[in-house]
């Protein structure tokens, strides 16, 4: 199935935007889980049956798997395994390289893992990017506008009088000859997320983290981000709903959070 429709499909099975962040830190799960064989795994199984039927996607931070080391290989993909095979699937590496690097980047990640989206980086320009976006059934989301506070100290350049981040959201839309590109943009800078929506168009997907701990404003991003169907907008919430409670309740903590969320989201559809 092709990533624009897996995504359709699971946006409107659930009449959900909500992209849950799976980027579980071992040594913030629940204490009584420590004792398990594989207690990140017999969490992150727990949160997917517990928030499975509230999103359009779940998206796994690398970073989280790969410090586990040989084990980490493993439970990210039993986790993989766990998530139902119509909901959307988020690698989260922001993989980059010269050509034949990113070429086996993608292959790992598309190939391997079966991801049905990445997330790179455009700092080494089109040829770090095009391995990706040969896999025409997939999608990779391009860093654009990012969460963090000091994104502008590169981000915000000048370049002519023109900002980086919308000469990247420039680029994305001029490298999406395959209909495969999305962006990612913060949610903690909703004008720029306007502005990148305004030159994208409709039918690029944004994957928007920042709301959440990180404080993005939930009505903005839903105004902004979202195309003029209520769509194409894919936000990511991590540590609010993961950690919403350390007891053995962690599960429903985090589905009363995944619900409370979505159905926010949804109001301003």
């Amino acid at each position: 199935m092709k990533w624009d429709e897996k995504l359709s499909g699971s946006v409107q099975h659930n009449n959900s935007l909500l992209c849950v962040g799976l980027d579980t830190d071992a040594e913030k799960i629940p204490g009584f889980l420590k004792a398990k064989k594989h207690p990140v795994l017999v969490f992150n199984k727990a949160v997917i049956e517990a928030t499975k039927d509230l999103v359009c996607a779940y998206k796994l931070n690398l970073a989280f798997y790969e410090v586990l080391g040989a084990e980490g290989s493993l439970v990210l993909e039993q986790t993989i395994a766990a998530i139902p095979h119509d909901v959307f699937i988020i690698l989260d590496g922001k993989r980059n390289d010269i050509g034949n690097t990113a070429k086996k980047y993608a292959q790992a990640l598309f190939d391997m893992y079966k991801a049905d989206a990445v997330t790179v980086n455009a700092y080494l320009g089109k040829d770090g990017i095009a391995p990706f976006l040969e896999y025409k059934e997939k999608c990779s989301f391009i860093l654009c506008r990012t969460s963090n506070p000091s994104a502008g100290e590169l981000q915000d350049l000048q370049i002519g009088s023109t900002p980086l981040y919308q000469v990247v959201a420039r680029k994305i839309s001029e490298w999406n000859t395959n209909l495969n590109c999305g962006a990612v943009v913060g949610a903690t800078y909703p004008e720029e997320l306007r502005l990148v929506r305004k030159i994208l168009g409709n039918h690029v997907p944004i994957l928007i983290p920042g709301v959440g701990k990180q404080g993005g404003d939930v009505e903005k991003t839903i105004r902004y981000g979202t195309n003029s169907q209520g769509e194409m907008a894919l936000v990511n919430s991590s540590r609010e709903i993961l950690f919403a409670s350390s007891g053995e309740d962690f599960a429903s903590a985090a589905r009363n959070k995944a619900a409370g969320l979505r159905d926010m989201m949804n109001t301003y559809r």
